[in-house]
């Protein structure tokens, strides 16, 4: 008792310093969002349509303000406009509340668009097509997407001129972009579970 036991706490003390070195380097090749951190809540996204131009796809880390890091598929897209957009926040166990699910909403054909869209997701389903698609190139190397907006060196990485993705549902962490357009915008706060999808 009260002894260090030196060779446990090297080992430790080495794979922080290890994990700490990659994040750092990820955010100096522009792996991985520097601006901000993401909250302990993920969201929904859904839309009929997604028509999409300049894309790229690699995998990045999210680092959460609570110290978790999530481990994210980043998409980015040069132009993207959505059909029919519907995003939620569901935050259970909300005081004197309850649950709780916050929905932003834009219905019309065209009803969200955005310039440098960069989202960090988890899960995607939908019916994907993409034009002119190079998959499997050097994360580090892509060049379609947003200015800027490269994955670490080595790994694997696709791109393509345009991306369609049809009955589009997403679960993320993170989006950011240039700019974010909505046309005829309908936010609502509701208790209960009443997520997109």
């Amino acid at each position: 008792m009260g002894r260090t036991r030196w060779a446990r706490f090297v080992g430790v003390l080495g794979i922080g310093a290890v994990g700490a070195g990659v994040l750092l380097f990820g955010m100096s090749q522009g792996a991985l969002a520097a601006s901000f951190a993401v909250s302990g809540t993920s969201f929904k996204v859904g839309a009929e349509n997604l028509t999409g131009k300049g894309f790229v796809q690699f995998g990045g880390v999210d680092a959460g303000a609570n110290g978790q890091v999530h481990v994210v598929a980043v998409s980015g897209f040069k132009t993207a406009t959505l059909d029919k957009f519907c995003q939620s926040v569901y935050v259970p166990g909300m005081p004197i509340v309850g649950d709780v699910t916050m929905r932003i909403t834009a219905a019309d054909v065209g009803g969200m668009s955005a310039d440098n869209l960069v989202v960090g997701l988890t899960d995607l389903n939908g019916d994907l097509v993409l034009g002119n698609p190079d998959i499997g190139v050097d994360a580090s190397k892509v060049t379609k997407g947003p200015d800027g907006l490269r994955g670490l060196p080595g790994s694997f990485g696709l791109q393509a001129d345009s991306a369609n993705i049809a009955n589009l549902q997403q679960t993320a962490w993170s989006t950011t972009a240039q700019t974010i357009r909505f046309k005829g915008m309908n936010l609502t706060i509701r208790q209960g579970k009443q997520e997109c999808f």
